[in-house]
């Protein structure tokens, strides 16, 4: 579900005269769909996968971070929908906030959807993400080629919550290079650390 609707879920969470968070009044689609990769140092550290689809950013929490390397199998974890300003969202979330910690935008970029493979063609990316699996180019600062997205949990079982795995493709731009040390890596906008950016744009003394 895109637009509006869909970013309900994301502002039940939030209390936007305490958050810097994009609150999400219809920021204009680009050309091409975008991405974004943010680091999240919450009460977990954490990479934020989001893919823009149908006006909104879908998202998945990628604990180890996406790889260039064809052989590590990440998990990812689907959260609520973004709004497209969210893209550009770096800094503090306040404590006793949802998500209360520190943001970077590790990496942006756009992307294109991939023909999918088999007899069963999916009109569009967003049914592809609905039947449980899609490809996709990424072309970004520090992220490229080609990464899919596939279900293997559906979260329909009791105590069972909704899986995905990121993979990168075996193409020219697969490296056997993994993900790069969290706490060490700068942003694609600001070439700040975590570190840096809470000392920056956290609450003063």
């Amino acid at each position: 579900m895109g637009g509006k609707q869909g970013l309900a879920a994301y502002r039940r969470k939030r209390r936007f005269d305490r958050t810097q968070e994009p609150r999400g009044e219809g920021a204009p689609a680009g050309e091409e769909p975008c991405f974004v990769v943010q680091i999240h140092d919450a009460s977990t550290l954490h990479f934020d996968f989001r893919l823009e689809v149908d006006g909104v950013l879908k998202s998945w929490s990628v604990p180890k971070g996406p790889s260039a390397d064809p052989h590590d199998k990440r998990l990812a974890l689907p959260t609520e929908d973004h709004p497209l300003e969210y893209r550009e969202f770096e800094g503090v979330i306040a404590a006793g906030e949802y998500g209360a910690g520190t943001v970077i935008v590790w990496d942006r970029g756009t992307y294109r959807p991939l023909p999918p493979k088999g007899k069963r063609r999916p009109a569009t990316f967003g049914e592809a993400l609905e039947h449980g699996h899609a490809a996709f180019w990424l072309d970004g600062g520090k992220l490229h080629g080609g990464y899919a997205l596939t279900r293997f949990r559906t979260g329909e079982e009791p105590g069972e919550r909704e899986s995905w795995l990121l993979v990168k493709e075996n193409d020219t731009r697969a490296s056997g290079h993994g993900t790069p040390d969290p706490v060490r890596a700068r942003s694609v906008l600001s070439g700040r650390t975590l570190k840096q950016v809470a000392a920056e744009d956290g609450p003063g003394e």
